[in-house]
């Protein structure tokens, strides 16, 4: 996924199953100047959005690299979506891995674009279905970044599938999204309702930062809003960043002087970062 200049400089790519890969980040090897133990090095959880290029999924990689995190980026597909109890199937997979030897003691921060917040809701899930089981991975996770995440009715969801996936034709697969769901309802919608459910009252209450803007057509900004405060009433720091106008998901190569700050000063406040390096 990355450049072969990234993977030169230090970062190596580790395939672990289909659509997970995890980068080494050996600028904070012990003796590179890292006040943090290996075993104790923060892991960067990465959703990415449907469809993302790679070059793309690159740059925000670049900017936990310059910080010192090792990253492990998860891979949304859209069957998982379409068919919510295959997507369970792969998060459960994924906490074991999360909580297997290499992973276990590490502390987390989640960065989810888009319908990768949806991955991550499935993940919560079966986090709050069994609180025991995975009660190390809910106390691991320090922070949690959400950009662009597909909230609202499910005309979002379809409308995000349509403009992510087939944006020539966003309009059909909008149409023909719903119908599915309808005629699916059990398989599909319950399930969506059951994750949208978990992730407003998550089990994890580490400090978050939202970043969203007013004309995004897939993430209605009034319901990430209602999210916010939600949350904030309920005791959580949350920290949000809205633009009137920007794109869904590129809200860094839009507005990437805001966006860098934003995300720095959350990083910072942390206190989870390897290295001090300038954003």
């Amino acid at each position: 996924m990355l450049t072969r200049m990234a993977l030169s400089r230090g970062i190596t790519a580790h395939r672990l199953c289909k659509n997970v890969t995890f980068y080494m980040n050996e600028l904070t090897s012990p003796g590179a100047g890292s006040h943090i133990s290996e075993d104790r090095k923060p892991l960067m959880l990465m959703l990415p959005w449907l469809g993302a290029r790679p070059q793309a999924v690159a740059k925000y990689c670049e900017i936990y690299f310059r910080t010192g995190f090792d990253i492990l980026v998860v891979e949304s597909e859209v069957k998982d979506f379409l068919w919510p109890r295959w997507g369970l199937n792969r998060c459960k997979l994924l906490l074991e891995l999360l909580q297997s030897e290499r992973f276990v003691t590490r502390p987390l921060l989640v960065h989810a674009f888009s319908i990768g917040g949806f991955t991550f809701a499935q993940l919560l899930v079966h986090m709050s279905q069994d609180k025991q089981k995975y009660q190390s991975v809910t106390n691991r996770i320090k922070g949690q970044v959400y950009d662009s995440l597909v909230v609202g009715s499910l005309d979002h969801m379809a409308v995000g599938l349509g403009k992510t996936m087939f944006p020539r034709w966003d309009s059909l697969v909008k149409r023909i999204s719903l119908l599915y769901f309808s005629v699916f309802k059990h398989q599909t919608v319950d399930y969506f309702n059951l994750s949208i459910d978990v992730f407003w009252n998550t089990p994890v209450t580490a400090p978050s930062l939202f970043f969203f803007c007013e004309n995004d057509a897939l993430s209605d900004a009034q319901t990430v809003e209602n999210l916010v405060d939600y949350w904030q009433k309920h005791g959580m720091d949350v920290t949000a960043k809205k633009w009137e106008v920007s794109t869904h998901a590129g809200h860094l190569r839009r507005h990437p002087q805001e966006y860098l700050t934003s995300l720095d000063t959350f990083l910072q406040s942390l206190q989870i970062t390897p290295l001090k390096a300038k954003m």
